[in-house]
């Protein structure tokens, strides 16, 4: 079955990206895995928005996951984790209408400084169940075919992204971000190859 894990909404700065907000649907995860599932979602959509050039749009395959990402030219980013089998095209057309609705609703002058608690935008929890039916979704995005004719770069790998001589074990133990069981459920998933390891 197709599913979409999470959407966020973030800004990218001169140094670093900061999620805005995000909304996530863990349910297919045990119970005491989600808070560090969810950490690690967040942390890919960083890492990857960093990682993206202004105007560019990028699905990049991760193990069981792909990660959609679009940066718009105003900072303004958005990022999919969804299975394998969700089309990208509808990935990208609800990330152009998450982008859009979120930038009409939250003036550009919040997104650099506040905090994602702070920000009044409630929709993407909303967003998120209505775009899990990607056949549903797809009616609503049937006059929308800018995407279609937008190149979308596919990676293979979340390395292919990382700059020259990065590795993402790096990233993780240097992470502010992560917490300390985070990081040590990232190193098991490692080990054990399991579904919930982004490396």
């Amino acid at each position: 079955m197709v599913k979409i894990f999470a959407v966020c909404v973030l800004y990218k700065g001169p140094d670093n990206a900061k999620i805005l907000k995000a909304a996530y649907d863990l349910q297919q995860f045990g119970f005491f895995q989600r808070g560090s599932v969810q950490e690690f979602m967040g942390f890919t959509s960083k890492i990857i928005t960093e990682r993206s050039n202004e105007c560019a749009r990028q699905s990049v395959k991760e193990q069981e996951y792909m990660c959609h990402v679009y940066v718009r030219l105003d900072n303004l980013a958005g990022v999919a984790i969804t299975d394998h089998e969700y089309p990208y095209r509808v990935a990208h057309n609800m990330l152009n209408q998450v982008l859009d609705d979120f930038a009409a609703k939250v003036p550009s002058h919040f997104w650099p400084i506040t905090e994602e608690s702070a920000i009044p935008y409630t929709e993407l929890p909303n967003t998120l169940a209505k775009w899990q039916n990607p056949r549903e979704a797809d009616a609503l995005t049937k006059v929308q075919e800018e995407v279609e004719e937008t190149k979308i770069i596919l990676h293979k790998t979340i390395s292919s992204v990382l700059e020259r001589g990065e590795k993402l074990d790096d990233l993780v133990s240097k992470s502010e971000n992560l917490s300390l069981q985070s990081k040590t459920f990232y190193k098991t998933a490692r080990k054990t190859n399991s579904c919930c390891s982004f490396g």
